[in-house]
């Protein structure tokens, strides 16, 4: 730890970037979401599948692009079957 005069740096939490910050974030969301299903699995499984389906909808239909392993099996669960092209 660094003495910064009235403040040390463990203090200071402060994102470099937007990029940084959106990490941060969605690393809060996660550990969240794990305090969640240590107290009621179900309500959590609940809350990932209907991020899923909103993050989804956000981006257009693309969500499975950006997954794999066990949250590409939710998704191909719970949203509709990607179009045939």
């Amino acid at each position: 730890m660094t003495d910064l005069g009235q403040l040390d740096d463990t203090d200071i939490d402060l994102a470099i970037d937007e990029g940084e910050a959106d990490a941060r974030r969605a690393t809060e969301l996660a550990a969240r979401l794990r305090r969640v299903a240590a107290q009621d699995p179900d309500l959590a499984q609940d809350l990932v599948e209907g991020l899923i389906v909103a993050l989804d909808q956000a981006m257009g239909g693309t969500i499975r692009d950006h997954l794999d392993g066990p949250a590409l099996g939710v998704a191909d669960r719970v949203l509709p079957a990607p179009e045939q092209g």
